[in-house]
């Protein structure tokens, strides 16, 4: 049965406007229809956001968020089917997302609670008075988010959940591929006592929607997670307003000599094929010291044999869809032009509408478009290196700056990667992705503009910080 859900305007859903129907990347059924905003809906949207005054406390806000927390760990199992129906994932990677959700609303709840104001004496020089100077950190008045389709439920959770801990209303615009998890989520924060004027959620055609909320003057922030074509394009069309751009990656997995080839296999395998690669985290590429490329490789071909690829919804998937058939069709030529230019498929790539098959790619050319672009997807392609110089310039080569991952018992080695690999995280023994919900996360490059999300950062971008002085 489908579900039949609203776009909402200060927390009320719409009484009319257009149908967006919502079909499953795997079989094309209906999962749902959305009932789409209209220009006018967007307006109203942004007057109410301005409008409101009534601010709950700290407390209240936290309460809104633990309370929104217990009710989706009441229905974790509802919503990872949710996202599996409308999103393609395998529901092994649904409810890892339902329980990274639960991480960022805790962790929002709690730094809802926490004040990061400071004391400043002012009588601490030849110029200075009795006076202290005091800190404290204040709402916007408007904060939009754009959320991408690759991970419905979390993207949503680390724009929304750090603007109610910030006290900050937000109007949400979640991508049409996959709006039904990002509804029903709205609405668990709603039942759990949000004002509705704190919270918007828009569908609907990007003129109507997406560019008058990019553009309006009285927006403050402008949150988005997607493609490097559109958050440039945003970036051109903002004006003075803050910008938090999470963009794509193409991120690198180094192997190195020394590597514990069991962990290696296990990270290249992992960060390849969760979440059907379509991460911007994922592992993109995997730069193998050529001394063990040969062994490495023939253990991810075998490990790879254990990643099946079929209906998200039966328990022995491991690997779901990509999001739609396009995106699979644009995939399967990636490969081939890798392929023509002289890499070797080794397992996997073949393509069933929007499903394609895990793939380890050998002798894969440096210039070829899968690994100098960002090719969303459960590819491996493999890339020999001659040693940690080659592999670092290598990894420092594309326009990309998210993150990495390298793998070697040897902390020198370690060391150097850090200090010379040009991104937002290095991970030793880890893959590219590798993070809790708290700590900084974002890229520099065509990456991002150095601005990092996670709660405790998100929370700092959708506020800002008032001084004033006292006698004393």
């Amino acid at each position: 049965m489908s579900l039949e859900l609203f776009s909402l305007v200060a927390g009320r859903p719409l009484s009319q406007g257009d149908s967006l129907a919502v079909k499953s990347p795997y079989d094309g059924s209906l999962v749902g229809t959305v009932r789409q905003a209209s220009r006018a809906d967007t307006d109203a949207a942004i007057a109410a956001a301005l409008a409101f005054r009534d601010t709950p406390t700290r407390f209240q806000r936290s309460d809104v968020l633990e309370k929104t927390r217990a009710a989706l760990e009441s229905r974790r199992e509802e919503f990872a089917r949710t996202i599996a129906s409308e999103a393609g994932l395998a529901l092994r990677e649904g409810r890892y997302e339902v329980g990274r959700t639960l991480d960022v609303l805790r962790f929002a709840a709690m730094e809802a609670l926490r004040d990061d104001g400071q004391i400043f004496s002012c009588d601490i020089s030849a110029q200075g008075k009795a006076r202290k100077i005091f800190t404290t950190r204040e709402p916007l008045r408007c904060a939009v988010a754009i959320t991408p389709f690759n991970h419905p439920l979390n993207q949503v959770a680390h724009k929304v959940g750090p603007a109610i801990a910030a006290g900050t209303p937000l109007i949400l615009k979640p991508s049409e591929k996959t709006p039904l998890t990002a509804l029903k989520f709205a609405a668990l924060l709603l039942e759990a006592g949000l004002p509705g004027p704190m919270l918007s959620v828009l569908l609907g055609p990007t003129a109507e929607v997406a560019e008058p909320l990019v553009r309006h003057p009285d927006v403050e922030l402008v949150a988005f997670t997607g493609s490097v074509a559109v958050g440039k394009r945003i970036a051109g069309t903002a004006g003075y307003k803050k910008l938090l751009l999470e963009l794509g990656g193409n991120d690198p997995l180094i192997i190195l000599d020394d590597a514990d080839l069991e962990l290696a296999v296990t990270l290249a395998a992992e960060g390849s094929y969760r979440n059907s690669g379509q991460r911007c985290t994922a592992v993109k590429r995997i730069l193998v010291q050529q001394g063990i490329a040969d062994e490495f490789t023939r253990r991810l071909v075998e490990r790879t044999k254990e990643y099946v690829c079929g209906n998200p919804l039966d328990e022995a998937t491991r690997v779901g869809t990509v999001i739609d058939e396009p995106s699979a069709v644009h995939l399967e030529t990636v490969l081939q032009e890798a392929v023509a230019a002289g890499a070797k498929v080794l397992i996997g790539g073949r393509r069933k509408g929007a499903q394609l098959e895990p793939t380890v790619v050998a002798d894969v050319p440096r210039d070829c478009r899968m690994v100098v672009c960002e090719s969303f997807g459960p590819l491996a392609p493999i890339i020999r290196v001659r040693d940690l110089d080659d592999a670092l310039e290598l990894a420092n080569s594309t326009a990309y700056g998210l993150s990495s991952g390298v793998v070697t018992s040897h902390l020198p080695s370690a060391l150097k990667a850090v200090r010379t690999l040009r991104c937002g995280t290095v991970n030793i023994n880890e893959v590219p992705g590798y993070r809790i919900e708290s700590s900084p996360f974002g890229g520099i490059k065509d990456s991002g503009l150095g601005v990092k999300e996670g709660v405790i950062e998100s929370i700092k971008a959708y506020s800002y910080v008032k001084t004033f002085s006292l006698p004393w």
